[in-house]
């Protein structure tokens, strides 16, 4: 075997690491506020917003200048492209505002998914070409970390082989390049909840796909201990008859993770995957309680999990945006308890806090 040269200075992997485990310090999770310029459409639309520039920006300025206490259960977030250069309206770059708090910025730098050839409709995700580059701009313009999705699904004979190699080796080329310009790569393999599985079903297609995660990130020598996963929880299929506990869902979720993922990774930060607020602070909160050994922080990094109710109450109107901060914060809060095992569901969990957030094929 031939000699590994190492890719990384110890410089570089102590800057990594530092940066990770900032963003899953206890009690600290992830918001994700990269949508694209579509999906924030889709999301504006809902509230009878035209879909204008002005108006993305009114909407990050709203999550991004809550109270200070943001800090203590966002350790880091993460923008699109378009985000990461818009100021809010009295100048000041959201960046520096983020930062500012001590919090981490993130970046978006896939550019989608596209059909994989020869598949039932599988996919595999493109943007690696002129990656190196803009990750080296991100970090200049503030970025400490960056995101990249890959998409799954479960399905007769899906998901192929060829879309876990396909997709676990993208996952870990995108990684490597992201390391080498320090930027801290999130790993994100996704199995999409469509379907009618079950949770046993959905618990081995996890455990397969984020083996062949692992094994391609050590193929590229990539440094653990300065990365983070993150997965789906292990659920039954949206359209699945037979039904959960939380309890039954964090063993299920931890289970796969103690069998796949290795004791170097930092934290898991799981996305929600068109499960309610509530559902998804519940499954969290759960699965820090089971009582088996967790070598990671297992924390979130939730999208329409913590932007939904506040959508809701803001509903386009600026007499409403503090009453849409303070909903942010109180969704953001009890995601921190839910990442310490501590969050205990309340009758009055939030306007839109019980409805599904399931899109089917969900893209952004």
């Amino acid at each position: 075997m031939a000699p590994h040269h190492p890719a990384l200075t110890p410089e570089q992997k102590k800057e990594l690491a530092d940066i990770a485990q900032r963003i899953v310090a206890r009690g600290k999770g992830i918001l994700a506020a990269d949508e694209s310029v579509g999906t924030m459409g889709k999301r504006l639309t809902q509230i009878g917003l035209e879909n204008t520039d002005e108006h993305r920006r009114f909407y990050r300025e709203i999550l991004f200048s809550g109270p200070e206490v943001m800090k203590d259960c966002i350790g880091g977030v993460i923008f699109f492209h378009e985000t990461l250069y818009q100021k809010a309206a009295n100048g000041t770059p959201f960046v520096q505002m983020i930062r500012d708090r001590g919090i981490v910025v993130g970046i978006k730098v896939d550019t989608g998914v596209v059909p994989l050839a020869g598949t039932n409709g599988e996919t595999t995700t493109q943007g690696l070409d002129g990656l190196a580059e803009r990750c080296a701009q991100y970090k200049k313009d503030g970025a400490d970390f960056a995101k990249w999705r890959c998409v799954l699904k479960i399905g007769h004979h899906m998901p192929s082989h060829l879309s876990i190699i396909e997709n676990a080796n993208v996952l870990a080329r995108y990684a490597s390049i992201c390391q080498q310009n320090g930027l801290v790569p999130i790993v994100e393999p996704e199995i999409l909840p469509d379907g009618d599985h079950d949770l046993k079903t959905c618990q081995h297609v996890t455990e397969k796909v984020l083996a062949a995660c692992y094994k391609a990130l050590s193929d590229h020598h990539i440094y653990l201990e300065g990365t983070l996963l993150k997965p789906n929880m292990v659920t039954a299929g949206h359209s699945s008859t037979a039904k959960y506990t939380p309890e039954q869902v964090a063993m299920a979720t931890v289970t796969a993770l103690r069998r796949t993922v290795p004791p170097a990774v930092p934290g898991v930060t799981f996305l929600s995957g068109g499960q309610s607020e509530e559902d998804a602070s519940i499954h969290l909160s759960a699965i820090n309680k089971v009582p088996l050994h967790k070598p990671w922080a297992l924390t979130f990094s939730y999208g329409r999990a913590l932007q939904a109710s506040v959508l809701k109450v803001w509903a386009g109107k600026k007499e409403n945006v503090k009453a849409a901060q303070t909903e942010f914060m109180r969704r953001a809060n009890i995601n921190g308890l839910a990442a310490k095992g501590e969050y205990h569901p309340v009758a009055t969990a939030g306007s839109a806090a019980g409805e599904s957030l399931f899109v089917a094929n969900h893209a952004y």
